[in-house]
């Protein structure tokens, strides 16, 4: 009974240099088959440490955000009740609270406006 081989087929007959080249491509479809299991592996690997690290930065970006909030509402509200100061001001006094207001107001804007920098910034625009 002939022997059968289950790890490797045989070869028709070639010439030795035909048999080097056959094998020496044979060789290199296995590491080409290799790298890309390696390639692969790398970029689930990366796909990973991409997804946490973004993760991260929308928690991130998320509490600075209710921070910048907390602090335009607070903004807000201390305009707010300027502005009821002001309509019982009398004299020149008026002047100075509609100063402290417009501070406060510019402030405010310009926080917003940095705030609103920074998310589009952290989207790509």
């Amino acid at each position: 009974m002939p022997k059968h081989s289950s790890a490797k087929r045989a070869l028709p007959k070639m010439p030795p240099e035909v048999k080097d080249a056959y094998e020496q491509l044979h060789s290199g479809v296995k590491g080409l088959g290799k790298s890309i299991i390696e390639i692969r592996r790398d970029l689930r690997k990366a796909e990973r440490k991409i997804e946490t690290d973004a993760r991260a930065r929308i928690t991130e970006l998320r509490r600075d955000a209710r921070n910048q909030l907390g602090a335009l509402e607070s903004r807000r509200s201390e305009v707010t009740r300027t502005l009821k100061h002001l309509g019982a001001a009398a004299g020149g006094s008026w002047r100075d609270i509609k100063q402290s207001a417009d501070a406060a107001l510019a402030e405010a804007r310009s926080t917003a406006a940095s705030v609103i920098e920074r998310f589009r910034n952290a989207l790509g625009r």
